[in-house]
C-alpha cells in the first residue's frame, strides 16, 4: 500500500515525526498483534477521537510498523455521500487491493463465493466492461457475501499476518456496520487484525454509529482505544517540528491555547503564524462551520449569539443578549448540545473547540458583530447579566460605544493590578489611552491623565516592559497640552525616569527625575513625596549617595507624615542601600529591617528590591549558600503576588541562573533558563539565553550562532553582551579563531563603552577569555602571525590593568570574581607568550601565575573556570617535565568535567596526554540526573516521553542524551543502553 494511502485529506503542514502519540502506538500495536505482548494473538480496536486529533497520522505510524514487522496491511475508506452512500464502499476498496496484490487468492476465494465479485470497484460502476449497471436486480445473500470476505481475509492471512483499517467509519452505511459486527464477533484462525476508526465528535445522540459502537464494545476481543487531545508539551514539540523557524513563545503559547491539543488545528494555525493578527485560515474554517449545517434556524441563532462572547458563555448571559424566548432558546441550545457544537456546564456553555467559537464569530456580518456585542453591553450595564468590567470594555469597544469602553478599560486595568495580572493591566491601560487619543473623548472624560499614564507605566515595568513603558510615557508627554496642570508633567517624567534606569539608553534619567522634582507641588503632597522617593533611588543608582540621602530623608519623612507606609518603605530601602560603603555586615542588616518593614507595608516593589539587594550583597562577597536564599524568596515572592517578570524579581532569577553556572550546578541553571509555557519579554528571555548558551559551550555545544543573534539585545542590555560575546569568543578559540576573538572584545567594548563608560569593569574578564581564546590558536599560526597576536595580547591585557587602576567602588571591595579574574587575564598573558615565543616568560613565573589564579578561582567557586585553569595549568607542567604534578592538576579538572558534562575539557586533556592516575569509570562520571535520563533510555523512552516524566523540556533531556553518550563512548542510544546494562547503571 502507498504512503499515501492511509493519509488522504491531512493538513499539507504535517510533522514527518509522530508527536505524543507513543503510548497510544504501542498500545494498539499490542492489541492488535503487530507486537503482541505475553503471547496475546491479533484482537479487534476501535480507534476514536475528535476531527483532527491525530487518528490518521498514527494509523500511518502503525502501517509503517506493521510492514517493519511483517504484515500486510490493507485501508478501506468510508466517504461522506450523505444519503446516497455506496454499500460496502470501504470492502470494495479493500477488494480491489487484494486483487491487486494477491490476485490468484482473491480468485480462489471468489471461486468458492461469486457473491465476492459485486465487491470489485469495475463491477460497481456506471458503464462497467462487463455491461453491469453496478446495481442488481436481486439482492446479494447478506450472509454468503460476509462470509466470503471472512475467507478472503483468513486466507490473505496465510500468505502474511494482515491488519485490515477501516477508516472514518462514522460516515460509513448501514451494510458496512453490518459487516464489520459480522468479522468482529466471528474468529479467525489466521493473523487478522481489525482496526476501525471513527470521529466521536461525530457521534451526536442520533448517530447510529453511536449505539453500534456501544454493541461492538460488549464483543470479546474488541477494544476501544480513545485519542485524547495532545498535551502542551507535545503541542510544542510538533509546533518546532512543523515550524522550521522558531516562532516567538507569545506566538506558541497562542496556538497551544487555541488548538486545544489537536493536531490537525496545529498543523493550520502554524502555517498560517506568518499572518497578521490573530484569525483562522480559511481552510480551517470551512472544516469547522460545516458543523452549523447540521442545525436548524434556532440553534444557529443561538451559536452566533454565543460566539460573540468568547469561549464561553453563562446561561443568564445568553438569555439576556439573544433576546429569544425562553424555549426558543432552550430548543436551539439542546439541538446544538446534541450536535457536539455546544458543550453544557455548571450554568454555562463552551465551544467543544474554541476554533470553532472563532470560526463561528469569524463568519458574522459586521452589522450583525456590533448589534450582538451592543446586546452584551447593554446586559452588563443594566445588571440584567453578570460580568467583569474587562467583558464590559471588550463588548462597548466593538459594538463603537466608546465612552462606556474607556471607562470599563480603566476599571478593567485597576481589577487586573489588584489581583496581580500586570500584562492585562497594561493592556487594559493602553487601550484606554488610545480611546482618549481622540481629543473630543478627552474633553469628556473627567479623569487624571497623569495617573493612567503613571499605571500604564507601572503595569509595564512590572511586567518586564520597561522600553515599551519609557515610550508610553515619553509618546503621552509630547501630546501633553502646554496648559496642562504641572503636577501632571511631574508625575509623568518621573515614571519615565523610573523606566530609563531600568534599560540601556543614553538619555539622562537623572536629569528627568530632577525636573520632575522641580515641578512636584509644594508642601505635603502623596504625589511630591513619590517623586522624591524615585529621585532619590535614581541617585542612588548613579552612584551620587551624598544627594540620595538628603532626597531619601526628604521622601521617609513626607511619606510618614502622610501615612504613606509603600512609600516610606521605598525610601528606607533606598537609605539602607547607601549603607554600602560601611562594612557588609551593617548593609545587610539594614536591607533586612527594610525588607521586613516592607512587609507589613505591602510595598512588593520596596520588597523584592531589597530581597535582591540582599542576594546581591552575598553574590559580591561569593557566599553562594545565602545568595540563593535570598534570590529564590524574591523569585516566590514575585510569584505569588503574579509578576514573575516585574523589576527584580526576573533580576533575581537570573542572578541566581549565573550563580549556577558558577557553582557548576548546571542542571539547575538550565531548569532555570527552561521558559517553556512562560511569555518572557524578549529582553529577560536573551539574558537567560546568554547564561544558558555558556553551560551549553561548557558541555561542547556549538552555539556561536545561537549567542551571535544576541548581538540584537547588546545595546538594550549590557549584560547580554558580556555573556554572549564571551560565549561567542570561547566558541572561536575552540576553532583556533584568534582574529575572531579579537574582533568579537573590540566589538563588544566599542558597544558597552558607549552605553556604559569606556573602562566598566567586566572588561577584564572579557579580556581575559580574548586572551584565552588567542592562547589556544599560538600553536596553530605562522611566525609573523604569531608576532602580531602578541601585539594584540598587550594591548588587552594593559586595558584590563586600566580598568583595575581606575575601579572605584563605596565599598572599597574589589570581590572575589574580580581578583580571580584578573589574575587570569595575566596568567592568560603570560601563556600566549610563551606560546608564541614573543618575550617568552620564565617558567618559574608562568608556573606561579597560574597557581595564583588557582587558587583565587577555587576561593570564588567557580567550577568549570577552575577545571579549565587547571587544564592550562597541567599542560605547563608537562612541558616543564613535571609530570607527577601535572597529573594531580589534570585528575582534579578531569573530576570537575565529568561532573559538569564538560566534553572539551576532557578532550583537551587527551590531546595534552593526560591519562587519569586512577580508574575513570564513567559510572562515577554521570551526575544523578543522567543516571536518571539513561534507566529511561534504557527503557526504550523518547525524549518527550523522558521530559514529561521529569518534568523537563524535550531540548534539556536531549542535552542530558548527548551527555550521556559522550560520558560512555555510544555512538547512539541502544548503544547507550546496552553499555548500561552491562556495567549495572541501569
Amino acid at each position: 500500500m502507498d504512503a499515501h494511502e492511509i493519509m488522504d485529506g491531512v493538513a499539507t503542514h504535517t510533522s514527518q515525526v509522530l508527536v505524543g502519540r507513543d503510548a497510544e502506538l504501542a498500545e494498539i500495536a499490542s492489541l492488535l498483534g503487530v507486537r503482541p505482548v505475553s503471547g496475546q494473538g491479533p484482537s479487534a480496536v476501535l480507534l476514536s477521537g475528535d476531527a483532527g486529533v491525530g487518528k490518521t497520522r498514527l494509523l500511518t505510524e502503525l502501517r509503517d510498523l506493521a510492514f517493519t514487522e511483517g504484515w500486510q496491511v490493507f485501508a478501506g475508506h468510508c466517504l461522506d455521500f450523505g444519503d446516497s452512500a455506496l454499500p460496502y464502499l470501504p470492502f470494495s476498496e479493500v477488494l480491489g487491493r487484494l486483487a491487486a496484490d494477491l490476485p490468484d487468492v482473491v480468485d480462489t476465494v471468489a471461486a468458492a463465493h461469486p457473491s465476492l465479485a459485486r465487491l470489485q470497484p469495475g463491477r460497481r460502476v456506471l458503464g462497467a466492461p462487463d455491461g453491469s449497471t453496478g446495481t442488481e436486480a436481486a439482492a446479494l445473500d447478506r450472509a454468503d457475501l460476509f462470509e466470503a470476505v471472512h475467507v478472503l481475509l483468513e486466507a490473505a492471512s496465510a500468505k502474511a499476518p494482515l491488519l485490515l483499517v477501516i477508516e472514518d467509519a462514522h460516515w460509513a452505511d448501514q451494510s458496512t456496520r453490518d459487516m464489520l459486527s459480522f468479522l468482529f464477533s466471528r474468529p479467525f484462525l489466521g493473523p487478522v487484525g481489525l482496526v476501525a476508526s471513527y470521529r466521536s465528535d461525530d457521534l451526536h445522540r442520533r448517530h447510529p454509529l453511536r449505539r453500534q459502537v456501544a454493541e461492538w464494545s460488549r464483543i470479546r476481543g474488541v477494544e476501544r482505544v480513545q485519542l485524547s487531545p495532545l498535551t502542551a508539551p507535545d503541542v510544542r514539540i510538533l509546533i518546532s517540528e512543523l515550524h522550521a523557524d522558531a516562532l516567538d513563545e507569545c506566538e506558541i503559547a497562542d496556538i497551544v491555547d487555541r488548538a486545544e491539543g489537536n493536531a490537525f488545528f496545529v498543523e493550520e494555525l502554524v502555517g498560517a503564524a506568518s499572518g497578521p493578527g490573530r484569525w483562522v485560515p480559511d481552510d480551517l474554517a470551512d472544516v469547522l462551520l460545516v458543523r452549523l449545517d447540521r442545525l436548524d434556524d434556532a440553534a444557529r441563532q443561538v451559536v452566533r449569539v454565543a460566539s460573540v462572547a468568547g469561549r464561553k458563555v453563562s446561561h443568564e448571559m445568553l438569555t439576556a443578549a439573544s433576546g429569544l424566548p425562553a424555549t426558543a432558546l432552550d430548543d436551539g441550545l439542546r439541538r446544538a448540545v446534541e450536535m457536539n457544537v455546544l458543550v453544557a456546564g455548571q450554568g454555562h456553555y463552551s465551544f467543544r473547540h474554541a476554533l470553532l467559537g472563532e470560526a463561528v464569530y469569524d463568519d458574522l456580518l459586521p452589522g450583525e458583530r456590533v448589534r450582538l456585542h451592543a446586546a452584551y453591553t447593554e446586559s452588563l450595564r443594566s445588571g440584567a447579566a453578570r460580568g467583569t468590567a474587562a467583558e464590559l470594555a471588550r463588548h462597548a469597544r466593538l459594538a463603537m460605544d466608546l465612552p462606556t469602553a474607556l471607562a470599563a478599560s480603566v476599571r478593567a486595568g485597576d481589577e487586573a493590578t489588584a489581583v496581580g495580572g500586570p500584562d492585562e493591566a497594561a493592556q487594559h491601560y493602553e487601550q484606554a489611552l488610545e480611546l482618549l487619543a481622540d481629543p473630543r473623548r478627552g474633553e469628556e472624560w473627567d479623569g487624571d491623565l497623569s495617573k493612567l499614564v503613571a499605571k500604564a507605566a507601572d503595569a509595564l515595568m512590572a511586567s518586564g516592559h520597561p522600553i515599551r513603558a519609557a515610550a508610553l510615557v515619553g509618546e503621552q508627554l509630547e501630546r501633553l497640552p502646554a496648559d496642562a496642570p504641572p503636577a501632571y508633567r511631574s508625575r509623568m517624567l518621573s515614571a519615565r525616569a523610573t523606566a530609563l534606569v531600568a534599560m540601556e539608553t543614553d538619555e539622562d534619567a537623572v536629569a528627568i527625575s530632577r525636573e520632575a522634582v522641580d515641578l512636584a507641588p509644594e508642601g505635603a503632597s502623596g504625589l511630591r513625596a513619590k517623586v522624591l522617593a524615585v529621585h532619590a533611588r535614581i541617585l542612588s543608582n548613579h552612584g551620587r549617595f551624598e544627594e540620595a540621602q538628603a532626597y531619601g530623608l526628604e521622601a521617609l519623612g513626607l511619606a510618614e507624615r502622610l501615612d504613606l507606609p509603600e512609600l516610606a518603605s521605598e525610601a528606607i530601602t533606598t537609605l539602607s542601600v547607601l549603607k554600602k560603603a560601611g562594612p557588609k555586615e551593617t548593609l545587610r542588616s539594614a536591607l533586612e529591617d527594610a525588607v521586613a518593614q516592607a512587609q507589613r507595608a505591602g510595598a512588593l516593589h520596596a520588597e523584592l528590591r531589597g530581597r535582591w539587594l540582599l542576594g546581591r550583597s552575598y553574590e559580591d562577597w561569593a557566599e553562594f549558600d545565602e545568595t540563593e536564599r535570598w534570590f529564590r524568596s524574591a523569585m516566590d515572592r514575585a510569584v505569588d503576588a503574579g509578576v514573575p517578570w516585574a523589576p527584580f524579581a526576573f533580576e533575581s532569577r537570573w542572578q541566581l541562573s549565573w550563580v549556577k553556572l558558577v557553582r557548576g550546578e548546571w542542571d539547575e541553571l538550565l531548569a532555570l533558563a527552561d521558559v517553556t509555557g512562560q511569555s518572557p519579554p524578549a529582553i529577560s528571555r536573551a539574558l537567560l539565553d546568554s547564561v544558558r548558551l555558556y553551560a551549553e559551550d561548557g558541555r561542547g555545544a556549538d552555539v556561536a550562532a545561537e549567542a551571535a543573534a544576541l548581538r540584537r539585545f547588546w545595546r538594550k542590555e549590557g549584560a547580554i553582551a558580556i555573556h554572549s560575546a564571551a560565549v561567542e569568543m570561547l566558541q572561536a578559540g575552540r576553532r583556533d579563531d584568534a582574529a575572531a576573538a579579537v574582533r568579537i572584545y573590540d566589538d563588544v567594548v566599542g558597544v558597552l563603552g558607549e552605553i556604559w563608560h569606556p573602562w566598566f569593569s567586566a572588561r577584564i574578564r572579557l579580556a581575559a577569555v580574548a586572551v584565552g581564546a588567542v592562547a589556544q590558536a599560538m600553536p596553530h599560526l605562522s611566525a609573523a602571525e604569531r608576532t602580531a597576536y602578541a601585539g594584540h595580547v598587550d594591548r588587552l591585557h594593559a586595558e584590563g590593568h586600566v580598568v583595575l587602576d581606575r575601579y572605584s567602588d563605596p565599598s572599597g571591595f574589589w570581590g572575589p570574581e574580580g581578583r580571580a579574574w584578573t589574575k587570569r587575564l595575566d596568567a592568560e598573558t603570560l601563556r600566549a607568550r610563551w606560546l608564541a615565543g614573543v618575550d617568552a616568560p620564565p617558567l618559574e613565573a608562568l608556573v606561579g601565575t597560574w597557581r595564583e589564579a588557582e587558587t583565587l578561582f577555587e576561593d570564588f567557586g567557580d567550577v568549570h573556570e577552575l577545571a579549565r585553569v587547571r587544564v592550562a595549568l597541567a599542560a605547563i607542567l608537562r612541558a616543564t617535565g613535571d609530570q607527577a604534578a601535572a597529573r594531580v592538576v589534570a585528575d582534579a579538572a578531569r573530576e570537575a568535567a565529568h561532573r559538569l558534562g564538560a566534553r572539551p575539557i576532557l578532550d583537551e586533556l587527551r590531546e595534552i596526554g593526560s591519562a587519569p592516575a586512577r580508574g575513570d569509570a564513567a559510572s562515577d562520571a554521570l551526575t544523578a540526573r543522567e543516571r536518571e535520563i539513561l534507566a529511561l533510555v534504557a527503557e526504550g523512552r523518547s525524549n518527550g516521553e523522558i521530559g514529561k516524566q521529569l518534568f523537563i523540556s524535550a531540548k534539556t533531556v536531549s542535552v542530558h542524551v548527548s551527555n550521556i553518550l559522550g560520558k560512555l563512548g555510544a555512538a547512539g542510544r541502544t548503544e547507550a543502553a546496552a553499555i548500561a546494562r552491562r556495567r549495572g547503571l541501569v
